[in-house]
């Protein structure tokens, strides 16, 4: 029983309603008949002082109790609120008794029998005159409702249960169509997680008539959705790009092997430096791969250190000028104005920066110019930005640089662009720094490249 979520939350919904209707009909019944009662309380006592005051006037006029108008004033309450007066003179002797009339009402059938075992209430009034005690007033009614009061207060009870049974069918109804509304929402996620458990990864959850909390847990599964299928798709393409980059240094390999084998060529100098170049060309694509799943390893352990920028300037420039004076390309070191420090592996900063600069060496031809210099302007971090004067990339390429194998311009030759695999080594090492990397660029305007590591070691 309550298997299900709907069962659940039908029967919570129900229960809260049913308790909630219960108290507030049994409140709203126990003040009713509380007010109602005071009301006649207050009502009777009015009555009792009316009576009072007209006897002590009639008293004080006539100098003796007369039954005129007093005593009509008691057969009208007997004969219609069964409220009954004893009126006794100063020395106890009875003057007027109205509570005979109820017997005479039941020997002629004008009113009803009385229950069995009825109880009644009496209370004693004292009569005064100019502060002299003339007599004694006692006012006899039934404990409880009369009969109109009794089936005033009967209609408004049925009222009220009709009231708190329409309440509870309409509780039923929305707790129904409400249960019903948010499990739908629910199923729906449900059922999208089934589909993408067997693969399919097209499947996407529609979000209009969700509830909000619903409808934010169905964009985090689209989220998921989307990044499974970009993920599967970046898989497929790696696989078909890795096996692109195997095939040609394989296939030039076997064709001069197999010309060795046939005789058809003889292994020259030159024929064997050749295929050298060629094996090379693999050993080059391995050893890259080794680095990309060493630096996207989680649990990569950083060796940090205090490192100051314009040392790590300096290095580099030791390190490239030969490479950049080789290919006619001016390198620019801008020094910083003052000492800055910060946190990092000084070797996996070097692979980093080492990487850029041989990718802004790659696309900028000899005469332009490749700049170095180092940022402060953003809180906390500190950034080396690397500035070239290249071919530079469209605005739609960027967001897929750091993919691996990926080329903006497919016709760029393998050998001068590389295996394409260093800016995703970059990018998983930045990563692995908790820093990132800004990227900007124009075709035929150049690139910019900023790579903000923090300063304090986290």
């Amino acid at each position: 029983m309550f298997q299900t979520l709907r069962s659940k939350i039908l029967f919570y919904l129900l229960l809260s309603s049913m308790i909630g209707i219960l108290f507030v009909s049994f409140f709203m019944q126990w003040g009713f008949e509380e007010s109602f009662k005071n009301y006649l309380d207050r009502n009777r006592d009015k009555q009792i002082n009316r009576i009072i005051t007209e006897i002590e006037k009639d008293f004080k006029k006539n100098g003796h109790f007369t039954a005129d108008p007093v005593f009509g004033l008691l057969h009208e309450h007997a004969m219609t609120d069964q409220l009954y007066f004893q009126l006794y003179d100063r020395v106890g002797q009875l003057q007027m008794d109205s509570s005979n009339i109820r017997g005479m009402l039941n020997s002629l059938g004008l009113a009803e029998p009385e229950p069995n075992g009825e109880k009644w209430n009496s209370a004693s009034y004292t009569l005064r005159v100019d502060d002299q005690i003339i007599g004694q007033l006692v006012a006899i009614y039934p404990v409880g409702l009369i009969d109109d009061e009794y089936n005033f207060l009967k209609t408004i009870q049925l009222y009220i249960y009709a009231a708190v049974c329409l309440t509870i069918l309409l509780s039923i109804l929305f707790s129904m169509l409400f249960s019903k509304k948010l499990t739908t929402g629910l199923n729906k996620v449900s059922f999208a997680a089934n589909e993408l458990q067997q693969h399919n990864l097209s499947i996407r959850i529609p979000l209009s008539g969700l509830p909000t909390e619903v409808k934010q847990l169905a964009i985090s599964f689209n989220n998921l959705a989307e990044s499974l299928a970009k993920g599967e798709m970046l898989r497929k393409q790696f696989t078909g790009d890795l096996a692109h980059e195997l095939r040609t240094p394989l296939a030039t390999l076997r064709s001069q092997i197999e010309a060795y084998q046939d005789g058809i060529w003889d292994p020259t100098p030159a024929r064997l430096q050749s295929s050298h170049e060629e094996l090379m060309r693999l050993v080059r694509l391995v050893n890259e791969l080794e680095k990309l799943l060493a630096a996207e390893n989680p649990q990569i352990r950083l060796e940090k250190v205090e490192v100051e920028a314009g040392s790590v300037l300096a290095a580099l420039w030791e390190m490239f000028v030969p490479l950049f004076k080789q290919k006619g390309v001016h390198l620019h070191i801008e020094e910083p104005e003052k000492e800055l420090t910060f946190s990092a592996d000084k070797d996996r900063l070097m692979q980093i920066l080492s990487n850029v600069l041989n990718n802004a060496l790659k696309y900028t031809p000899g005469g332009k110019n490749v700049t170095i210099s180092v940022l402060t302007e953003k809180e906390g971090y500190v950034g080396f930005k690397v500035t070239d004067e290249g071919s530079g990339m469209a605005e739609d390429d960027i967001p897929h640089i750091f993919e691996r194998f990926y080329r903006g311009d497919k016709s760029r030759d393998r050998k001068t662009g590389g295996a394409g695999i260093g800016l995703s080594i970059v990018k998983a090492l930045m990563e692995a720094h908790q820093g990132f990397i800004k990227v900007k660029s124009r075709i035929n305007k150049g690139t910019s490249v900023i790579l903000w590591f923090p300063e304090d070691d986290e």
